[in-house]
This record gives structure tokens, sequence and C-alpha cells, in this order.
């Protein structure tokens, strides 16, 4: 399953923690971890410090604390954690696919589920509450899309229209419904 994943899993690229103003890269690819640093000073006797790297193999990297530490330093624990999973052939999939692909993949989600999915990660819950993906729901939902409604979604989003038209929709029927009982 993993041979259609890129040579690239994983980069990441930032500055050391203050004071620091040293650059740092990491990068893991199919078979290694690779931590760069290019260090950055103001002061004559550090500018001659040549930039670093090391590279291990993934089974090497899960033994090699210091460079654990490291990378836990510049980049925090999540992305370190991140970095194990990789390395011990732990791939996110979902998280690999395109925005395109995954909307489509929504789209065929019921509303209770699309909400349950938008709060498994930061990028799920801004495809979920897409105009991307809520004008075609809006559109299936709705016989004809006036340039009233248009408009209006430009101002308040797909989304929130679709909730406002259901409201409504919820309104009549209740209505219809208590006016039937009545007579």
């Amino acid at each position: 399953m993993a041979s259609w994943l890129p040579e690239t899993l994983f980069e990441i690229v930032g500055q050391g923690p203050a004071p620091s103003k040293d650059y740092y890269q990491l990068l893991v690819t199919r078979s290694q971890v690779i931590f760069r640093w290019w260090k950055i000073s103001l002061r004559s006797e550090n500018r001659s410090a040549k930039p670093g790297e090391v590279k291990e193999s993934h089974p090497d990297f899960l033994e090699n604390s210091h460079l654990q530490v490291q990378i836990a330093l510049v980049f925090g624990a999540k992305i370190l954690d991140y970095v194990f999973n990789l390395c011990e052939g732990r791939f996110d999939y979902l998280e690999r696919l395109s925005d395109s692909l995954l909307l489509h993949i929504i789209s065929y989600l019921d509303l209770k589920d699309i909400a349950s999915l938008s709060q498994t990660s930061q990028r799920l819950s801004k495809l979920c509450v897409s105009d991307k993906l809520w004008e075609p729901i809006v559109q299936s939902a709705c016989d004809d899309i006036t340039p009233e409604m248009r408009a209006l979604a430009k101002d308040v989003g797909w989304r929130q229209l679709f909730f406002a038209n259901e409201l409504q929709l919820q309104q009549k029927f209740h209505h219809g419904s208590q006016r039937g009982s009545q007579v």
C-alpha cells in the first residue's frame, strides 16, 4: 500500500526557539529522516559556522534519542510523534488525499456524519464548512437558485444559507401540520 506514496513523506521548516535565530529543516523520506540546520548569528566568531545535516534510516532514527530531542525542541512533540508514526510505517492516508477528492467523498455523507467528521482535524473541519462543499448541497436541495440566494450565499456562506433554508422548511411544515390538526 505504501508504494504509491511520494518519496518525500513529510517536510517542515522553521526557526529554533527564542532567542535562537537558527533555521531548521526536517525531511522524512520513504527510507530516511534528514535534519538540517543553519546557524544564524550576528557575532563575528559564529559567522563561519557551516550548515549541518544528520541523516538516519528510519530504524536508526527510532533509536537516536538525541536527534529526537532536537526535533521536539525545534518543532514540538506533535511533529515528533508524527515522524515516529511515519518511521514505523503508520501513514495517515486520509490526510494525504487532495482537498477536491476529500470534498467529493464528504459530499456523500449525511449531515450528521459531516458534523462528526468536522471534529476530527483542522483540515477536515475547514473542508466540512467550506463553500465548495455546501454550494452543491444547496443546489441539490433547492429547485432553483435565484440571484438573491447567490448574493446572500456570497455574504453569509452556502452552509449558513442551507441551514436557514432547512429551518424555514421545518417551520412551514410545522405550521402546516398544526393547521391540518385544527380542521
